[in-house]
């Protein structure tokens, strides 16, 4: 079977992931629209068979132009969804590289949808109660799972050219995270998840109740009074927040494809907007994606609660997964980010490692040009 690659119309796209169980919202036609300062392409893998041409792949390419040049890096975050178990990925890298080229690529982006290693809560609990010689990351914890299928994808990689990701990428500095955290849904309903939650989250989602705090659906409407408390967040924990725009678009757009594909959720107290989050849901994996909190109502734990009530969403709506989104793979209580790790770690889910993003210089030059470029805006 001979494949290649082709632009694809957005309904394409969408129709060949509706036809999967899931995919990455970053990967879905809408995400483009949400990315306007890139260049957005649909691309499909056909195979023109007997009874005609089929899409079996596909892929979001985002294009950034190098400065002062009409050449551009081609970015596809959390993907291709193409079959990575294939013993032989140059049949779909190739043609994605003529195409991409083409369109004036210097450099490809990816980062492949596939899962090297998983821990369980109770590893790391494990693991960060040894005296002594405690692990300080995860990776050097023995994992409850580790896939060959794709660490051979690692080493195709290598082989085909494309840069492995960086040692020491672990944290949230450039593209997706390496490290996340996801909580197992399949076979399970409300009892049997609340259950495997340790004790302090179960006691924090009865205190947000006792307290009275309500959670409810919030609409585009809502995103305003979400934004301030973002921004509220943002000067709390140290981070530069996204615009309110950026939000609104983010809304219209993937709502656009699907009216449930994105969920605002709003915790109140006593009249006031105490907590909030977004939620994004493709297929059977649903994903926590944003989220902010009142410092001063922190006390009445609205952020359980408003975790409890995506998770209860997630569950009725069969997703199979619940993801918590990054953390890094820190073990060192005294590390800024350790406190996500802890947070994440009571809701009884696992630690899971992507292969992280690759890169694959199309031009060296203008791809080392372009490095230097990034590297210098830090």
């Amino acid at each position: 079977m001979v494949l290649r690659v082709r632009t694809l119309t957005p309904a394409e796209h969408l129709a060949f992931l509706e036809s999967r169980e899931s995919a990455s919202f970053l990967q879905t036609p809408a995400w483009g629209e949400v990315k306007r300062e890139w260049r957005a392409e649909s691309v499909g893998w056909v195979d023109a068979g007997d009874e005609g041409e089929k899409v079996i792949g596909a892929g979001l390419v985002l294009y950034r132009r190098l400065p002062r040049m009409r050449r551009s890096l081609a970015y596809l975050p959390e993907g291709p969804v193409i079959d990575w178990t294939d013993g032989d990925l140059s049949r779909w890298l190739t043609p994605l590289i003529e195409h991409v080229g083409a369109q004036g690529a210097f450099g490809i982006r990816m980062g492949p949808p596939v899962i090297t290693r998983r821990w369980s809560a109770a590893t790391v609990k494990a693991a960060l109660a040894e005296e002594g010689s405690a692990p300080r990351t995860l990776g050097e914890v023995t994992p409850d799972h580790s896939d060959h299928t794709a660490l051979a994808v690692a080493d195709q990689l290598r082989s085909l050219g494309w840069r492995p990701p960086a040692e020491n990428a672990s944290g949230f500095a450039a593209g997706q995270p390496r490290y996340v955290f996801q909580l197992p849904l399949e076979d399970r309903d409300e009892k049997a998840v609340l259950a495997g939650m340790n004790q302090l989250w179960r006691r924090n989602i009865k205190k947000a109740t006792k307290a009275g705090v309500e959670v409810s659906r919030g609409t585009a409407d809502d995103l305003p009074a979400f934004h301030q408390l973002y921004v509220e967040t943002a000067r709390r924990d140290h981070f530069t927040p996204r615009p309110l725009a950026y939000f609104v678009t983010m809304f219209r757009a993937l709502n656009a494809e699907n009216p449930e594909r994105a969920k605002l959720y709003l915790a109140h107290h006593e009249g006031e907007l105490a907590a909030a989050t977004i939620g994004v849901q493709v297929g059977t994996h649903a994903w926590y994606s944003y989220g902010a909190s009142s410092t001063a109502k922190r006390d009445v734990r609205p952020s359980n609660a408003l975790q409890w009530e995506m998770i209860r969403d997630a569950l009725s709506s069969g997703a199979r997964v619940y993801d918590l989104r990054g953390i890094t793979d820190t073990m060192d209580e005294s590390d800024s980010h350790f406190g996500l790790l802890q947070f994440k770690l009571g809701t009884g889910g696992e630690a899971a490692e992507y292969l992280g993003e690759w890169d694959l210089p199309i031009s060296r030059l203008l791809y080392s040009a372009f490095d230097l470029y990034m590297r210098r805006r830090g």
